[in-house]
């Protein structure tokens, strides 16, 4: 038997799940070394393997939502990318909190056609 470092937060991994379960179109997927939770196809939300969460947003949402002191724009090989976002878990310790940014990316990803 092999062991494995699990890479993103188990217990906000659950908390989102939570919040998530009931929705239609719902999968679970293992990405950007996170646990990504995706609605149609089209990811939602993570629990982020660097932390927190990696959400993804309305692109033209991005400036005013980085304002906020627990949101960042999400950097891929050093690029900063509109419409993804990492929220601070620290930021993230009430089921209030966690669902208001879930919700955010759920929406967003309900928006978008199926895949």
């Amino acid at each position: 038997m092999q062991d494995y470092v699990v890479a993103y937060d188990e217990d906000l991994a659950n908390r989102i799940r939570e919040i998530v379960q009931d929705e239609s179109g719902l999968t679970e997927k293992l990405m950007f070394g996170g646990l990504a939770f995706l609605i149609n196809g089209n990811m939602a939300v993570s629990a982020s393997g660097q932390g927190g969460l990696l959400l993804r947003v309305d692109p033209a949402d991005t400036p005013t939502l980085v304002e906020r002191p627990e949101a960042s724009r999400f950097e891929m090989r050093g690029r900063a990318m509109d419409g993804w976002l990492r929220i601070d878990a620290t930021r993230l310790t009430t089921k209030r909190q966690l669902t208001s940014w879930v919700s955010r990316g759920v929406s967003y990803a309900r928006s978008l056609p199926a895949k």
